[in-house]
Order: structure tokens, then sequence, then C-alpha cells
């Protein structure tokens, strides 16, 4: 008979606070957009700038193109990181569902483009999309039973031990 020798995971939703707390220690998530009607998905860096999610993007980009065809609020996209160890499968996980518009003011692209360096400089990295979460979904993945903190910010955290999140 085969065991798993490996502890028993627990999956402890995070409350919102948390959550972009946490996608705001790492720099590297995905963006989940529709492209022809189907679901496209692309590797970007972010920047948290007054709880909204910006990336930047180029002319020729689907995202770019994508954005621009939206009207007043943007278009619906979701964005997710996480940070999860390959070999113990312990981490998190954060999704943001929200709007996603171009930066079309001057002076605030001109300021965002001192926060984010795009990780993959293109020719023309020129345009910025800020993100506005309407949904902050996330999951923390513990092996360790842990006692739930509670206090601000703080709620749905585990005291576990097992995976440390720095940031």
């Amino acid at each position: 008979m085969i065991r798993n020798r490996r502890p028993a995971h627990r999956r402890i939703d995070l409350d919102p606070v948390e959550a972009l707390r946490l996608l705001d220690s790492v720099s590297l998530g995905r963006i989940v957009f529709t492209r022809q009607a189907l679901p496209t998905v692309r590797p970007v860096n972010h920047v948290l700038d007054g709880g909204d999610i910006v990336i930047r993007t180029h002319d020729g980009a689907a995202l770019t193109a994508h954005t621009e065809q939206g009207g007043g609020e943007g278009v619906v996209v979701a964005y997710e990181a996480d940070a999860i160890d390959p070999d113990t499968h312990l981490g998190w996980s954060v999704v943001v569902t929200g709007y996603a518009r171009l930066v079309t003011d001057p002076a605030d692209l001109a300021r965002l483009r001192t926060l984010l360096t795009p990780w993959a400089p293109e020719e023309g990295m020129d345009h910025a999309v800020r993100i506005r979460p309407s949904l902050v979904t996330g999951v923390l993945l513990t092996d360790t039973p842990g006692r739930v903190r509670e206090g601000p910010g703080r709620a749905g955290a585990s005291d576990t031990g097992s995976f440390r999140c720095d940031g």
C-alpha cells in the first residue's frame, strides 16, 4: 500500500486586505482577458498604486487594443499572482477581478513609468493599464493547523510557521 507521508494541507481564505498585501509582495503575475471571445493569459509585472494594479504594455499588444475598445469603466479582466513552493505546494494565491483601462493622463502615465519598469522591455512599452479591483480573493495553502489571527488586516491569516510571506 502506498502512503502519502505529507501532512494534510489546509486552504485558508484570506480577506481582501491581506490578499492585496501579498500581491504587493511580488512583482510578477498573470493577466487574463478575452481576445476574439477566448480567454488569453499573459505573464506581466505589476505595481500596486492606490489599491489599483498597474501594468505596462506596448502599442501592438492585444491587451492594449482590448482596453482601447472598452468604454467608460473599461474591460473586465482577472489578475493572478502567487508564491507557491514547488516541492511542498505551500504558499498563497491571489486573484483580482476588475475593470482595466488605459492610463491616458500624461502626468499619471509619467509617474507610473517611474514606478514600474517592464520586465520584458520592448520598444514602445509606453502604455500603462490600470486595473481597478472589484473582487479580491486569496487563499493561503498551509500544512499546519495553527489558529487564525484576527485584527486589522489579519483576519483569515494563519499562524502557520510553515510558509513565510516576506513583503
